[in-house]
């Protein structure tokens, strides 16, 4: 990983934090951390995961904690381990000596939190009710976490780093793997040795016409492209997201080649244009129309780019959005709906090639987005499509049966906005073709 730079103490980024919270939303606010959920019995839990809201102004995974925000000050709420807890997990720092990291006021025993929910604006996904102000809240903390202060940018960049790596891994391993498990296996060694979590459940899969594939049981064999989205996340949550496509034989084939480099240029058409003030809705149509017009290039699809873009026939290769935001949740806020994606006033079209767009706000400098376009051929949208007639003046079928050995390609990257443009924070694994099948060989 690259040295971290001098970064102010966590304590003093948090405060900060609460700082700002307190000039748009004085409080009172309480959050949960949440606790470990049981896997089969009650002792046998899943990894714990603090909720990223508390993580914002609480900076450690505490888990069954309670922080209580107002003017500025933070009261934590949490019990010290028990004797009983102790025996099986070990010693474990006091209350006091957390809060003192954190740079909390006060900190009280967990039970001691009831009196101060009262008047407390909370969020409707911690309780399942609506609390006072609730929507107040989220339109509060959407302001605060859109934009990144230094200490997220760096641990942003130090999961990027680590993913970066496992990539690598990953690619380096597959002429000797057999299966999508192995090299699966492989880049998440890398996170976990350099002591992250997976950011999300890894796609590494040959049938990357399944957008969120997440079986790893599939052979490899030549001919095949391996498209993996993996992603790691830094101990204090926040995320990395990068998805590279490469051919399981270490060349791509003409067909594939023709493919990937369409997508190449979709993305690097984003990167280019990304910037403060930039629509991402119209980055996301850039794509669309890079990606509309060199399919008429390869004959895939007639007529004029922006026209198909128009009729939605570039999503039946291209239905999904080209990005997100990305910060403490790999899907920034998206526990919050749409209120962080969508700018106030907007909300999502029903359009086939615009519904599933996730970010459709201008950006800003210090803004962290993916960009990732991609193709598929997903046989329940083409097979329908195909039945059905209405795109056959489009669409030409029989010559789109020439690339029927490429299943799905997707290339991602994180990208910072900054105040004259952006930075591709994940720039280290490369994206050109003979690059990628330079580092599989």
């Amino acid at each position: 990983m690259p040295p971290q730079t001098a970064l102010l103490p966590l304590a003093t980024v948090l405060r900060q934090r609460r700082d700002r919270l307190a000039e748009i939303y004085p409080g009172p606010v309480v959050l949960w951390a949440g606790q470990a959920v049981a896997r089969n019995f009650p002792a046998n839990t899943y990894p714990f995961r603090a909720s990223s809201h508390f993580l914002y102004f609480a900076g450690l995974p505490l888990a069954r904690a309670a922080i209580h925000l107002a003017g500025g000050q933070l009261t934590l709420f949490m019990d010290d381990t028990s004797p009983e807890a102790a025996l099986w997990h070990g010693p474990s720092p006091s209350r006091d000596a957390i809060a003192a990291e954190i740079g909390a006021d006060a900190a009280y025993p967990y039970q001691n939190l009831a009196p101060y929910l009262a008047d407390a604006a909370t969020l409707p996904s911690q309780t399942d009710t609506d609390s006072p102000d609730s929507a107040a809240l989220i339109k509060a903390l959407v302001a605060l976490r859109l934009y990144h202060d230094d200490y997220a940018l760096e641990q942003i960049k130090q999961a990027a780093a680590v993913s970066v790596a496992a990539h690598q891994a990953g690619m380096a391993a597959t002429p000797g793997a057999t299966t999508e498990a192995q090299v699966r296996a492989a880049m998440e060694q890398v996170i976990v040795g350099q002591g992250m979590a997976c950011a999300y459940n890894s796609i590494v899969t040959v049938h990357g016409e399944v957008l969120h594939n997440e079986q790893y049981h599939h052979p490899l064999t030549p001919g095949d492209l391996l498209l993996a989205d993996v992603g790691a996340e830094a101990p204090s949550g926040w995320a990395a997201d990068i998805t590279r496509t490469w051919p399981v034989a270490g060349r791509f084939t003409p067909a594939q080649r023709d493919i990937y480099d369409l997508v190449l240029a979709a993305h690097d058409a984003c990167i280019a244009a990304a910037g403060p003030g930039v629509e991402y809705r119209a980055l996301h149509l850039l794509a669309c129309r890079t990606l509309a017009a060199g399919l008429v290039d390869l004959n895939v699809l007639r007529g004029d780019a922006d026209a198909l873009v128009e009729r939605d026939i570039h999503a039946l290769f291209f239905p999904h959005g080209v990005g997100h935001l990305l910060g403490l949740d790999v899907h920034d806020m998206e526990d919050l709906g749409d209120v962080a994606g969508y700018a106030p006033g907007r909300s999502r079209s029903d359009r086939f090639g615009l519904k599933f767009l996730r970010l459709d706000r201008p950006l800003a400098a210090r803004m962290v987005v993916t960009i990732e376009p991609g193709f598929y051929q997903v046989p329940g949208i083409l097979g329908p499509a195909r039945r059905s007639g209405q795109y056959d003046d489009a669409v030409n079928w029989s010559r789109l049966a020439a690339f029927q050995d490429v299943r799905g390609i997707r290339i991602e990257n994180d990208v910072q906005i900054t105040a004259t443009g952006c930075t591709v924070l994940t720039a280290a694994l490369p994206t050109r073709a003979d690059a990628i099948e330079a580092l599989g060989g």
